[in-house]
Order: structure tokens, then C-alpha cells, then sequence
């Protein structure tokens, strides 16, 4: 009974996190598929983060998702380095990345990457965020729009309500529950992986960061970075949020007419087919990848 709870409480989180104790073969995931050139970790607003980078190419910042930075890391991060400077960074609290005691924002971790990209030289940067690494691509876009050339969104939202209820009920839910869970991840592949994460805290500070009712519709609206969303055909979210987001970025306004003259926006949007918001990445990994890189390359 336990363990059905820490699944259904882990719902909204990437896949290998919520699989992991009963599969243990999926914590391996494909993190040995990509090596970097340089890793190491800098000190910014009270924490230490830890960055790798990959490949060669225009700079590239890639935003994983909730509990388990090589989800995101590994066969994606592979595909887009094959093109792009990639500069991997791990999240406050979350892998190679130290903590702090102060509460967790999508805000707070924006600026994180931003002090980063300041420490490591880089200007502008393009940024692509699967899930809670979506939420700070977006924000990193709104707090700091001078540093994002392109934004690349994957499965997130930019209001409360736009995700299902059961996916606010387990966020709800997971504070209590993190002492279960944070054990049977301290137990899992995972804590091999990453030997100084706390567990407990992860579990518990991801459903305290997504308590709070929010709206981020009118910042969102004022972005000015091109931007790709990416979604599955059976996310964590209403399809109806989808258009709205789209529309928010000047998507879906009129016809384009044959030539696509008439295309009301740059903005792009693409739906996978066949997956949800916890295998999009994998399921969807060419599709993901192809579009990503096409829109990266446009002028």
C-alpha cells in the first residue's frame, strides 16, 4: 500500500523518480551516454550549483526536471550537445548541487542560473527546461530577458490551474509523505548516482514549492525571446491550458493563410503523440530532439 501512495504522490515528477523502486534498472537511465568536457560547481546566492558541459556549438542551457537531474542528462542532453554547446546545470538541492534552508522557487532557481552564466562568462544564452526545468526556463526568460536568446519549454504550466486536480492533490500531499519516500529513494539507484542528496528534503521541498496558487499569464505574454513549447498528447495538464499558453506567446489568433504568410507569431508549438509528461523525453526523445534543434537553427 505504501509504495502504490508513493506513486501516486510522486505523479507529477520526471519518470525514473517515480519508477525507481520497483524498477531500479531505470535509475542507470543513459548517463554515460554523453561525457563532458568540464564540471564543477560555483557558489551563488548561498549555495553551491554544479554544472557540466557538453559538445561544441552556440551555448545552450538545458533546465532539468523534479527529484533526478540525469532523467533530462542523458539521452537528451546526448542529442542536443551533438549540435550545442550544452551547459548542463543542476538545480538548488537537487544532484551535484548543494542546499540551502531557505524555501524553493522556480524564481529563486532562475536566478541561480543566471549568477551561474555570470560566473562562466556567458552573455546570452539559448535555455531548454523539461517540467520543474521548464518552470525556471520561464522564469530565467521573465527575471532576466537579456540572457535568453531562444526558450524551449517542455511540459509545464504557467498557472495552478492549469494541471489536473490529482496532480495538485499529490504536490499537496508530498510534505507528509517525504519521510516514505525520501527512504525508499535513499534505498534506490538513485542515491548511488547522487550520494549527498536529501532525499526527504527533495520530497518534501518539491510539494512546498508548488503549494502556492500561481499565475504567471501576464509575464509570460511579455516575453520576447522566440520560443518552442513542447507538450505530450497526455500531459499533466488540461489541453485546454495548452492553447491558452500558445495563445499567450501569440499562437493560434488566425488563419496563416497557404503560404503561412499570414502566421500570426514565430512562437512554435508541438504536441508528441503517444506520450504523457513523464516519458516525453524518452518516448519522445527524436521528436523532442528534432524539433528542439530545428528551432534553434532558425534565424
Amino acid at each position: 500500500m505504501r509504495l502504490a501512495l508513493l506513486k501516486q504522490v510522486m505523479a507529477g515528477l520526471a519518470l525514473i523518480a517515480a519508477l525507481v523502486v520497483t524498477n531500479p534498472s531505470l535509475a542507470q537511465g543513459d548517463v554515460s551516454m554523453s561525457v563532458p568536457s568540464k564540471s564543477d560547481r560555483v557558489s551563488v546566492n548561498g549555495v553551491e550549483i554544479y554544472y557540466e558541459i557538453h559538445g561544441e556549438g552556440s551555448p545552450l542551457v538545458m533546465l532539468h526536471g523534479g527529484v533526478n537531474p540525469a532523467d533530462f542528462f542523458g539521452a537528451p542532453l546526448a542529442a542536443m550537445a551533438e549540435d550545442h554547446q550544452v551547459i548542463a546545470i543542476h538545480m538548488r538541492g537537487h544532484g551535484f548541487s548543494s542546499d540551502a534552508a531557505t524555501p524553493w522557487s522556480t524564481e529563486q532557481m532562475a536566478d541561480d542560473v543566471d549568477a551561474v552564466l555570470n560566473e562562466l562568462g556567458f552573455e546570452q544564452v539559448d535555455v531548454m527546461g523539461w517540467s520543474l526545468g521548464g518552470g525556471v526556463a520561464l522564469q530565467t526568460a521573465i527575471r532576466h530577458p537579456d540572457r535568453v536568446g531562444k526558450l524551449i519549454v517542455i511540459g509545464m504550466n504557467v498557472k495552478t490551474s492549469g494541471n489536473y486536480p490529482e496532480v495538485l492533490v499529490a504536490f499537496k500531499e508530498m510534505p507528509a509523505m517525504a519521510p516514505a519516500m525520501g527512504a525508499q529513494l535513499a534505498g534506490s539507484p538513485l542515491a548511488e548516482l547522487y550520494p549527498d542528496a536529501d532525499w526527504e528534503a527533495i520530497m518534501r521541498k518539491t510539494g512546498e514549492m508548488n503549494q502556492a496558487p500561481f499565475d504567471w499569464s501576464a509575464d509570460v505574454q511579455n516575453i520576447k525571446a522566440p520560443t518552442l513549447l513542447i507538450f505530450a498528447d497526455a500531459d499533466m495538464m488540461y489541453p485546454e491550458h495548452i492553447a491558452e499558453m500558445y495563445r499567450l506567446f501569440g499562437g493560434g489568433t488566425r488563419d496563416a493563410r497557404y503560404d503561412g504568410a499570414l502566421r500570426p507569431t514565430a512562437n512554435q508549438l508541438a504536441i508528441i503523440p503517444g506520450t504523457t509528461h513523464y516519458d516525453v523525453i524518452h518516448t519522445g526523445l527524436k521528436p523532442v530532439t528534432d524539433y528542439s534543434k530545428a528551432f534553434l537553427a532558425q534565424e
